[in-house]
């Protein structure tokens, strides 16, 4: 008997418009017979969030000023359910996404479930490219990692494991699911759990800032244990990037010869970087698709690269790549 009773928790900051489809959505899936709580923890709003959580009839906690990890593990410890379902607030669930999650959820080994997010249609060019980054499942399948804005997870695996790390701005979803798969349970993504994220980054100036504000914390996470190829590679390509940058860099004010040999071989190398990263974005799709998706390629590991070196523009970056 699969469990029957979800709690539903929902960051927000100053999303009401957003926040009112979430739970329009929240509201169309939830299936008969099924026990259903919605806490909004609001992270310092200054608009009508809170009023438009409180007519849906969810329960509102006050959380300024908190870490995104901090605030879902305060706001889950508020709820009841047997499942916590962690959805943010700009993005729109399916109808059949809760009866989707409870049927991966009935075998014990599974400890969370659910799907990479879908960028708006028709959304800009920029976020095409982008949602081509993802893979998005056609069945179910077990995955590595699962993001925290559409995932649903037996609470008793999340207390095991003692919730999200706190101290993360960001990548709090992957060390979850680094710690869950470290006590050998199974992360599954299920095509039927769709959503849309409408904070999909709409512009380059967005990619570029969002990655900014991810990379430092992708590196942290990325380089604790269990360890994997997946993650040295992730920790591993900003960094032989910006190696890449400053040789570059260092080998044009060295000059001719020995110097620009190896600022020529730096940027090939960058080259083919971005020529990878774009050709996933490219792949069935139109061959004009080609500048657009570099542009978006360039972005994204411009953005990780320069996150490690240093935390400058970070208030920038942050609301940037939030907004």
């Amino acid at each position: 008997m699969p469990p029957v009773s979800v709690s539903f928790v929902i960051p927000v900051r100053n999303d009401a418009a957003r926040l009112r489809v979430c739970l329009d959505g929240i509201a169309e899936s939830v299936p008969a017979g099924t026990d259903v709580d919605i806490v909004v923890a609001d992270n310092g709003s200054t608009d009508e969030s809170a009023r438009v959580a409180r007519e849906a009839g969810a329960t509102v906690i006050a959380l300024p000023r908190l870490r995104v990890g901090d605030i879902r593990n305060r706001a889950a410890a508020v709820t009841r359910g047997d499942v916590l379902a962690f959805v943010d607030a700009d993005n729109e669930i399916v109808s059949d996404w809760i009866a989707a999650a409870l049927d991966a959820l009935a075998d014990e080994t599974v400890a969370a479930v659910g799907a990479p997010y879908h960028s708006p249609s028709p959304g800009t060019w920029v976020q095409r490219c982008y949602d081509r980054l993802r893979r998005h499942p056609t069945s179910r399948e077990p995955v590595d990692w699962l993001g925290s804005g559409n995932m649903a997870i037996r609470r008793t695996a999340f207390d095991e494991v003692g919730g999200f790390d706190a101290t993360l701005e960001t990548c709090e979803d992957v060390d979850l699911c680094r710690k869950l798969r470290s006590r050998g349970y199974t992360l599954l993504a299920d095509h039927r759990m769709k959503n849309v994220h409408y904070g999909d980054p709409r512009t380059l100036g967005q990619v570029f800032y969002g990655e900014l504000w991810r990379g430092r914390d992708n590196i942290r996470v990325s380089l604790r244990v269990p360890l994997s190829g997946r993650t040295l590679l992730s920790a591993a390509l900003p960094l032989a990037n910006l190696s890449a940058a400053a040789a570059i860099v260092a080998g044009l004010v060295a000059g001719p010869g020995l110097g620009f040999t190896a600022a020529a071989a730096s940027a090939a190398y960058l080259a083919g970087v971005i020529a990878l990263r774009a050709a996933v974005m490219t792949r069935a799709a139109r061959l004009s698709e080609w500048p657009k998706a570099c542009a978006v390629a360039l972005a994204y590991e411009a953005g990780r690269a320069l996150a490690l070196a240093g935390r400058f523009g970070y208030r920038r970056r942050r609301r940037t790549a939030i907004a």
